[in-house]
């Protein structure tokens, strides 16, 4: 594949955007720091491009995109933003681990597949720096490797997806379903599976929002790793996703440190990863912390730590921040068609039922399906479900498992 040329600078949001969704879709790019590289600014010159109107995208064939959306670069570089077909057995809402795994079986045993995805094939798990304890990869993979061979099956069974598409709501007539696109078209089919999974919950500091993209950002950014070279990187979070980041950018960065609300690593964070972290010599777990502020003009300059057992603020240089602070399930979009548990996790199987009844408004004799949720014929997976145990592993079966209870359905 042929490779793109992003110019910008490096604390722009829009800048930072457009690298992530290329590295996400596994699309090859050189990244040209309009501030430091003399290639970029020669580069902008002799292709007349303006330069007060960055990110610019210079194509393989020596055009170029100005400051492109996502859907404007994904017909660029080649990704299906539009339904080949009006209606599908399945369609499939998210194309993380589960969805894809739900693609792969849904298609392979027969069912004309449609994956809808919102940002880039492999979801939350597709950021993972390195995913060691996924069985039959002993030495470990990295979640674009996974998100790559799970894309490169379902292509394999014929599985459409789309990307980068929104779905924006759901509908139930008669024996048919619905998914309705964030650009005002709808699909039809006959059953519906949920895999939208979960997003980061944002910093609740001072700043926070401003500073988003530009030295603050959410998840493993994989893109950001080599432009942290000799520098400190802060991570909040104590989980698996941020243990995985923490030794990523142990490789660029001068110094990681950890910044944890807890006691520790061990209450939240698989015991391999915390060995992997003890015995790095850059990496610092600083416990009973929580950043209560940050500061900076056009990028991320300071953040502001506090000892939450003494009450002690620091303030420190800073210009990296990545966050892992729990998430919450994407499901704003069903805009309470489906029954969802206080947290926004959505109700399935059994969790429906109360003294033996089913939902209300529930049409059939029957009780749910394990994984169906409150409209009969539409399921939900992996995290977004109520319940569901928020690892790789358990996405993919879940994902799998959906596709029996869809053909008991449709049966």
């Amino acid at each position: 594949m042929e490779r793109f040329d992003v110019i910008g600078h490096r604390w722009s949001d829009a800048t930072h955007n457009i690298k992530d969704f290329l590295a996400r879709n596994l699309i090859p790019y050189r990244w040209l720091d309009i501030e430091s590289s003399k290639d970029a600014r020669e580069r902008l010159e002799s292709l007349g491009a303006p330069t007060d109107r960055l990110p610019i995208v210079v194509c393989p064939d020596g055009t170029y995109l100005v400051a492109p959306s996502n859907i404007e670069l994904a017909e660029r570089v080649g990704l299906q933003t539009e339904a080949e077909h009006p209606f599908y057995d399945l369609i499939i809402v998210g194309g993380g681990p589960t969805g894809l795994a739900a693609g792969v079986y849904g298609a392979s045993e027969g069912l004309r597949t449609l994956i809808i995805e919102c940002e880039a094939p492999g979801g939350q798990a597709g950021m993972s720096s390195r995913i060691e304890n996924y069985l039959g990869f002993p030495a470990g993979l990295s979640g674009a490797d996974l998100a790559r061979r799970a894309v490169a099956q379902a292509e394999k069974f014929d599985v459409e997806i789309l990307t980068p598409q929104a779905a924006a709501g759901v509908g139930a007539q008669g024996t048919y379903r619905s998914v309705r696109l964030a650009d005002g078209s709808e699909l039809g089919c006959h059953v519906i599976l949920i895999a939208t999974g979960m997003m980061y919950r944002t910093l609740d500091a001072p700043g926070a929002d401003r500073l988003t993209g530009a030295g603050i950002y959410y998840g493993a950014v994989r893109t950001e790793a080599p432009s942290c070279r000799d520098e400190d990187v802060y991570l909040v979070g104590g989980a698996n996703s941020a243990g995985q980041a923490a030794l990523y950018f142990a490789r660029y960065a001068n110094h990681v440190v950890m910044l944890v609300r807890g006691a520790g690593l061990e209450a939240s964070m698989s015991h391999y990863l915390i060995q992997e972290i003890k015995a790095m010599p850059n990496i610092e777990v600083r416990p009973h912390t929580q950043v209560i502020a940050v500061d900076g003009e056009t990028c991320l300059e300071s953040i502001t730590i506090e000892n939450t057992e003494t009450g002690e603020t620091t303030t420190v240089p800073a210009r990296t921040l990545h966050v892992f602070i729990g998430g919450h399930p994407r499901t704003d979009w069903l805009d309470g068609a489906l029954l969802c548990d206080e947290q926004g996790f959505i109700l399935t199987g059994q969790d429906l039922v109360v003294d033996d009844q089913c939902p209300p408004g529930w049409p059939l004799e029957r009780q749910p399906y394990m994984l169906e949720t409150s409209i009969p014929g539409i399921f939900a997976a992996g995290d977004v479900r109520s319940g569901s145990v928020k690892r790789v592993a358990s996405a993919v079966g879940e994902g799998a498992m959906a596709v029996q209870f869809i053909h008991k359905y449709l049966a």
